[in-house]
């Protein structure tokens, strides 16, 4: 069906946070729409919550419980999108307490346009968000403005929130057609670089469609403030963003022929840059066109080159 989009959801003990975001897809302007959620073993009564609104909707719209992997958030969302049964068509990345506003399926099958159908182009939308804590009370919003998305980038920085992502026919055929890339560390981040790396669009919304909880249980929270410089800080300093990259670049390795020639040449240019060091290799890789957004951004990407932990 034109226009129908399934929504993906993972759950884990989800809580009574759950409602609302299950009350806000009834409250979308684009009516045009089914859920499948993949659960991670909740012990508390997220499935029972499911299960009472896929009663609450009725036949009329498919609302499909399925079990995830139990190999963390990444694994469940790239479980679902590669689900022998999913249908074709659109598809929109949601958490379980987030709560979206009401034309967020809307603004971004409008962006697909044209590449909305089967025989279209490779799109990734993202959007930006309201950051609310537990009692939705807005705390700060989610900023990209002036970003300029594509695979340098991508490489580096992620620029496509999850919660936000909806992908094209043609872009969920493609994660389809790649497969299961193994362990990377974001699936939001995997299918930036994705359908980048394939010559696929990628567009980033200004407008704020949702509210996005805060909370010490979220994944990956919002990037912004004191406390989330430090921690930013302290991945560059340590291994952790290093190894993220490792573990990106190495799946992308496994999904090469899904990649345009230009991709490849380009992740073979970061590769023999590891041979040098210090302000060497922090140069070798601007030549090459590898960008973060933003003035701290890219300070950032240049220290961790000249310590190494890219």
């Amino acid at each position: 069906m034109a226009g129908h989009v399934t929504i993906l959801m993972a759950t884990r003990d989800a809580g009574p946070a759950l409602d609302g975001q299950l009350r806000s897809f009834l409250d979308q302007t684009h009516r045009a729409w089914s859920l499948w959620v993949g659960d991670d073993g909740s012990s508390d009564d997220t499935r029972a919550r499911i299960e009472a609104f896929r009663d609450r909707v009725g036949p009329s719209r498919q609302v499909r419980l399925l079990e995830g992997p139990r190999r963390g958030a990444a694994a469940n969302f790239l479980s679902l999108l590669t689900h022998p049964d999913l249908p074709p068509g659109i598809v929109a990345l949601s958490d379980q307490d987030d709560v979206w506003l009401p034309d967020k399926l809307a603004r971004a099958v409008r962006a697909l346009g044209e590449d909305a159908g089967e025989e279209g182009r490779a799109v990734l939308y993202g959007a930006q968000s309201l950051h609310v804590d537990d009692d939705l009370r807005v705390t700060g919003v989610s900023r990209t403005s002036g970003a300029v998305p594509g695979f340098g980038n991508a490489l580096v920085q992620n620029l496509v929130s999850g919660h936000s992502a909806v992908l094209s026919p043609a872009a969920l055929a493609l994660v389809r057609r790649a497969g299961d890339p193994g362990s990377v560390p974001f699936h939001d981040w995997w299918l930036y670089q994705l359908v980048s790396g394939a010559g696929g669009r990628v567009v980033i919304d200004e407008a704020r469609v949702l509210l996005y909880r805060q909370h010490r249980g979220n994944l990956m929270g919002a990037h912004e403030g004191p406390r989330a410089g430090l921690w930013r800080a302290g991945m560059v300093l340590g291994t952790g963003y290093r190894d993220w990259m490792r573990a990106n670049m190495a799946a992308l390795r496994r999904v090469s022929g899904c990649l345009t020639p230009e991709a490849l040449a380009l992740l073979d240019g970061v590769e023999a840059t590891r041979a040098r060091f210090g302000p060497s290799r922090a140069r070798a890789l601007h030549a090459l066109g590898l960008r973060r957004h933003g003035l701290a951004g890219e300070a950032g990407l240049m220290m961790a080159a000249l310590l190494g932990r890219v």
